[in-house]
């Protein structure tokens, strides 16, 4: 190696030092903001007791609908035992579905801690499987029953929306910034869920 040669690749090597002092920088003052600014409890919304405030996971705040890749995923911290039906991960939907399988709506939140909100889940079948599952409902009389008793938790209120429609406006804001409401597919016995396009 010439002199040259070293001289340049010590000033590449202190070029690479300076670029990943300042990305160390930049991501220690990203975390701080993010923290500072991470809200307050007004900012979440209160368990039904009113009393504990809820962490929003990347897909709302309920159980029913986190991503996952297996069952195991699924309701963390609520009792398995307690749950109605088997606890599934349905693959069919875009990075996962938690859910259980149910019988009629009320198998849906029949666990503690399974139902955090005032969003009814309801029993349907998905697509074209035989079996039904409890998904987030976005049902017309559902969605006015969850925005009343989530009134002043930071939700979706109800009002007018821009270029999307209410029911998708609710399922963003109760299950993930990516879900519609749609039909459950389930033939005659179908829904109007939400469901996360990704």
């Amino acid at each position: 190696m010439t002199n040259r040669q070293r001289v340049g690749s010590a000033s590449n090597i202190g070029a690479m030092q300076h670029i990943v002092r300042w990305v160390a920088i930049a991501t220690g003052l990203a975390g701080a903001i993010a923290v500072a600014c991470g809200g307050s409890d007004d900012d979440r919304a209160a368990s039904s007791s009113g009393s504990t405030p809820l962490d929003a996971g990347p897909r709302g705040v309920e159980p029913a609908g986190q991503a996952c890749a297996a069952p195991s995923e699924c309701y963390v911290g609520v009792d398995g035992g307690a749950i109605v039906g088997e606890v599934t991960c349905l693959t069919k939907i875009p990075n996962g579905y938690c859910t259980h399988t149910c019988t009629q709506d009320s198998d849906c939140c029949a666990a503690p801690g399974e139902c955090l909100t005032g969003v009814k889940q309801v029993c349907s079948p998905f697509e074209n499987q035989a079996a039904k599952y409890c998904f987030l409902s976005c049902e017309d009389d559902d969605m006015r029953a969850a925005i009343e008793a989530n009134a002043g938790a930071g939700y979706y209120d109800g009002g007018a929306v821009d270029s999307i429609s209410v029911e998708d406006a609710f399922c963003r804001s109760y299950a993930s910034p990516y879900a519609t409401c749609r039909s459950s597919g389930g033939g005659s016995q179908n829904r109007k869920v939400c469901i996360p396009q990704q």
